[in-house]
């Protein structure tokens, strides 16, 4: 099968599939082993600082000599909540975990403090870094001249029609067509209503408006999602679920075992956890806040409040307390090494399309 087209070209990759970027579930090795299979690796690094994307470039760069993407948050932070709202949020939270048997540590109103894609971006141009994509917005006209003057690959991810056409406007290459099947936070950045549009409707109204190369994102976790995908005139797919149950991710065993039980309606949007808007397998972390009433803090600032709540919760490797962002297909996902389900996934399109080429 031939699976060169205009995307791996751009990429330097063999094969038009990507690894997506999924923030405390991703580890370097997870990333290399996915770019030395041929596809594209892509570290996330949204909200670190700069210190720690610095070590986490060098450590995927000592495990592989291929291209790899590395994903930024950009958007511009909302004001801190209130002190009333913090307060009560950060009451509650404790309320629940210390019914559960867990102590979590306090977080300092005067502590909350937000990295910005500004103060990783130019450590990314020192450590040459050429694939970079986005999410929950883009950068501003100041990033993108700057990432352009260094030939970066740009991609941005869009969840509705009207988000690509902002993208490409604004400069970016590639697309990444985020379904509303797809596992963790919604990339949506326009105002108005949360967009919900499905993968296989979404993209080739993307395709054929923007006429550029877009990945497909969103529930597909085998051959059958990358045909599909390509049917609908993708260029390529990114694939996050298909890799929560591997050897190199970072989730718990007790998170793996829940994983490998789910079904097709075991998962919803919530912003219980994190402030905004994201997709996760329903449990008594998130019912329980829901059920509570009490006002959420605006992202980040309801994620900084849950975190040393979840931080206890994973130590103890309790699924019941912690976030598990997944798609609505992730009970499909394999207990297998990154590069085996990456083999697995080429192996079987192949056999899809014998005489044919991803295109």
């Amino acid at each position: 099968m031939e699976w060169k087209n205009e995307l791996t070209r751009l990429l330097g990759i063999a094969y038009p599939l990507i690894q997506a970027p999924m923030l405390g579930i991703t580890t370097p090795a997870m990333v290399a082993a996915i770019s030395n299979s041929g596809g594209l690796g892509s570290l996330p690094i949204g909200g670190l600082s700069p210190e720690k994307v610095t070590a986490l470039i060098r450590e995927v760069k000592s495990l592989t000599a291929n291209p790899f993407a590395v994903n930024m948050f950009t958007y511009e932070p909302e004001l801190a909540p209130d002190r009333s709202t913090f307060d009560g949020m950060q009451a509650l939270i404790h309320e629940l975990y210390q019914a559960a048997g867990f102590t979590p540590a306090a977080v300092k109103y005067e502590d909350l403090q937000v990295h910005s894609w500004r103060e990783q971006l130019p450590v990314l141009i020192a450590a040459g870094i050429q694939h970079v994509s986005f999410t929950f917005g883009m950068p501003d006209a100041d990033g993108f001249a700057l990432m352009k003057a260094h030939r970066m690959h740009i991609m941005g991810t869009a969840t509705s029609v009207a988000e690509a056409v902002v993208l490409k406007a604004a400069g970016v290459g590639i697309i990444v067509a985020q379904g509303i099947e797809a596992g963790g936070h919604r990339g949506s950045f326009l105002p108005g209503p949360l967009s919900q549009t499905g993968t296989m409707a979404l993209v080739p109204q993307i395709a054929d408006r923007v006429r550029m190369p877009v990945i497909a994102a969103g529930g597909i976790m085998d051959a059958r999602g990358i045909a599909a995908a390509r049917m609908l005139g993708a260029a390529g797919v990114q694939m996050g679920s298909a890799f929560l149950r591997c050897h190199e991710s970072l989730a718990t065993p007790a998170q793996k075992a829940v994983l490998g039980q789910i079904t097709d309606t075991d998962t919803q949007l919530t912003r219980a956890i994190s402030g905004r808007w994201a997709r996760g397998v329903r449990n008594k972390l998130i019912t329980e806040l829901e059920a509570a009433g009490e006002a959420f803090c605006p992202y980040p600032f309801q994620d900084m409040l849950t975190q040393p709540a979840r931080k206890v919760a994973r130590e103890a490797d309790n699924a019941q307390w912690i976030n598990i962002w997944a798609g609505q297909a992730a009970g499909k996902a394999q207990a297998w090494s990154a590069a085996d389900i990456f083999a697995e996934l080429v192996r079987e399109t192949a056999l899809l399309f014998p005489n044919n080429k991803f295109a």
